[in-house]
């Protein structure tokens, strides 16, 4: 039986987004993201972040700095009753410092490869999936995936799901 998923973008989503986040001090979670995930969670589908991380590519943090605060991340959520499957980042930026990560690529959003990898990890139905993201470029890679995107603006994130789970 295929998977139910659900993809949420990680900046202005789940935390509030301060420019190049890395370190822990420095995250402050979007009010009711915790209690959203795990309400998702509970609910059957499975949980994933798909996030554009230009930073790494302007040199501004390293990827074992970023894997560090997605662990803290996962502890936190796994702590108020959530799972997060996996995390699919993009470490890549045409105008980058970092020449391993310049250029362009096919998993920088709008793009879907971030979302076409997990469908291709994981076997999830489409149909029963969507995307929640702060930006046109979320749901634009949303749709490219076969996927509903929804633009999230604001406001408790636990009710933003359950508005759009009870729509479903």
């Amino acid at each position: 039986m295929k998977a139910k998923a659900v993809f949420f973008d990680r900046d202005g989503v789940l935390n509030v987004d301060v420019a190049y986040l890395y370190k822990i001090e420095d995250l402050r979670w979007i009010e009711g993201a915790r209690e959203a995930v795990a309400y998702l969670s509970q609910l059957g589908y499975k949980i994933f972040i798909v996030t554009n991380q230009s930073g790494i590519a302007r040199g501004y943090y390293t990827v074992e700095q970023m894997n560090e605060l997605h662990a803290y991340m996962q502890r936190e959520i796994t702590a108020a009753g959530g799972k997060i499957e996996k995390i699919y980042y993009c470490p890549h930026h045409p105008e980058g410092s970092v020449p391993e990560y310049t250029g362009v690529c096919d998993c920088r959003k709008p793009k879907p490869g971030m979302l076409l990898q997990a469908l291709a990890e994981y076997d999830i139905d489409k149909e029963q999936s969507f995307l929640v993201g702060d930006g046109k470029r979320d749901v634009e890679a949303a749709e490219a995936a076969g996927v509903k995107g929804y633009l999230y603006t604001g406001g408790n994130l636990l009710d933003f799901v359950k508005n759009i789970v009870s729509e479903r």
